[in-house]
């Protein structure tokens, strides 16, 4: 019998009674309750740390370069944002009261067996972030080598990537930081966090200030209007562009709504999770985002052009030591984002394939090969299909697994789980075969009406209804709600048989 105590709404289990189970492993088991240590502070500083970082500076520009004004750009990233801080704090529960990791938690819904598939899933989406942000570390180590040894900017440019090779130097280098910072454990990271989120918010300000006083203001971006206003050039069509924006500022974050779990599993309380989330998530991303409107908005005075890079504005300072505390600050930065929110997640899920063989360190050099494999730098080559093709698409296939999990958490178990069989091939969660077949169809029915969408998106020449290419649009929200109506539905009848799955 597997020894389970409750605590003011805290559930631990002894780790030795799931030690012979072939779903477990130390990186898989629960989190014991002396290891719980991070409170409301803690929880604010992990998302002052993910979030402020240089994707957030340029998140704004897509959705000005669409039509929208500053202040519409900002809000639609806090509105998003608050939005996605829903399923964030709900699925943030489960870790907190369980001490259990992402795809341990999927197991309650899609099988023990069948937890793979959406860790897996989001596991891909994660190496494609951290491809981007090992991109733009390596960017901003590149610019400090230029300023060191210029002759590295006449590098010749190797055939099929794009790119030169002292720019594939430079993020392989990088790559390699994240890769010893992996390897040194989760109490490193924190660590990194905490230097982090000082220093990048402080450097935003120093860069604030900056700019306004170079530019004797903050530019012209600030002082232009809606092109959606009655006389502009996109007159009456703001809902058209808001929409896809929102959604994708939802997806932004929807790989972390998911695996939140890996983090608040250390939370000291319900209260930790929730209060810390709520005051970091939204306002360092409206903030933030806000910095790069105003800073590129000054660049249109300072240089005499639009420059949404921050990379490229910092690499244009004259004096050689600001410019490489900026980058090495940018670095550090970088390094501490790309960790927690790109590398702890997969690494977990990729350790969940084969939790006797494969080790979180493991996992995590498995999503730093498909980091490199991706070729980033393609995948922020472009606005428009950053947020149109990247973020949108991938919101699609978060959202139906959230609908899901919190369907399954909140709608049929009301947050009771069995801890000990989340671990035994046996049980409620074994599902007869490991698979829990219902979740996957509601998977599948929850992305379906989103594919059509998501062809025309890459495929300009395919014609496709313009109700599909709409409904594209609404792609987080649509997934979502049909995923979680769907496995509602299939599962209803079980609900009071799970009404009481722990202890």
């Amino acid at each position: 019998m597997a020894a389970v105590a409750e605590q003011m709404g805290i559930v631990e289990i002894l780790p030795e009674s799931i030690a012979s189970s072939p779903y477990s492993s130390p990186d898989m088991a629960p989190v014991p309750l002396a290891e719980r240590r991070w409170g409301t502070k803690d929880m604010a500083v992990l998302w002052i740390s993910m979030s402020a970082c240089i994707p957030t500076y340029t998140l704004a520009s897509s959705m000005i370069d669409q039509g929208m004004n500053w202040s519409q750009a900002v809000l639609t990233i806090l509105l998003g944002n608050i939005i996605v801080l829903i399923p964030m704090i709900l699925n943030a529960h489960a870790g907190t009261k369980y001490g259990i990791s992402f795809p341990i938690y999927c197991r309650s819904s899609f099988g023990i067996v069948g937890a793979n598939v959406p860790a897996v899933l989001r596991a891909l989406v994660a190496c494609g972030w951290f491809g981007i942000q090992t991109w733009i570390g390596g960017a901003a180590i590149f610019s400090i080598l230029a300023i060191m040894i210029p002759s590295v900017i006449n590098s010749a440019a190797i055939t099929g990537l794009g790119i030169s090779g002292s720019q594939l130097g430079c993020f392989l280098f990088f790559w390699l930081l994240n890769m010893i910072v992996i390897f040194r454990g989760v109490d490193s990271i924190r660590l990194l966090l905490n230097i982090k989120a000082p220093l990048l918010i402080l450097l935003g300000i120093l860069f604030l200030g900056w700019a306004y006083f170079a530019a004797d203001g903050f530019g012209p971006m600030l002082a232009k209007p809606s092109e959606f206003i009655e006389g502009g050039p996109q007159a009456g069509k703001f809902w058209s562009v808001f929409f896809p924006a929102l959604t994708a500022n939802v997806g932004f974050w929807a790989t972390l709504s998911l695996n939140i779990p890996d983090f608040s599993r250390y939370a000291t309380s319900q209260r930790a999770q929730a209060l810390g989330q709520a005051l970091g998530l939204p306002t360092t991303m409206a903030f933030f985002s806000f910095i790069g409107v105003a800073i590129t908005s000054a660049t249109v005075v300072i240089f005499g052009k639009t420059i949404w890079d921050p990379v490229e504005v910092l690499s244009r300072f004259q004096n050689p030591y600001i410019l490489v505390f900026a980058m090495l600050s940018l670095c550090i930065a970088t390094l501490a984002t790309n960790i927690a929110a790109n590398v702890v997640s997969p690494a977990n899920d990729f350790a969940h394939l084969w939790p006797s063989k494969i080790s979180f360190r493991t996992g995590g050099l498995i999503t730093g090969f498909i980091g490199i494999l991706i070729q980033p730098w393609r995948l922020v080559a472009d606005p428009s299909g950053y947020i149109y093709t990247w973020l949108i698409a991938y919101s699609a296939l978060l959202g139906a697994i959230g609908g899901i999990l919190i369907a399954d958490y909140y709608l049929i178990r009301r947050t009771n789980l069995n801890l000990a069989e989340l671990y035994q091939p046996s049980g409620q969660y074994w599902y007869g075969t490991g698979w829990n077949w219902r979740a996957m169809l509601a998977l599948v029915l929850g992305i379906l009406p989103c594919i059509p969408g998501f062809l025309g998106t890459i495929m300009p020449t395919m014609t496709i209804d313009p109700f599909w290419m709409q409904l594209y649009h609404y792609a987080w929200f649509i997934s979502f709600a049909i995923a979680a109506a769907i496995y509602s539905g299939l599962m209803w009848s079980f609900r009071k048989l799970f009404a009481n799955g722990n202890p």
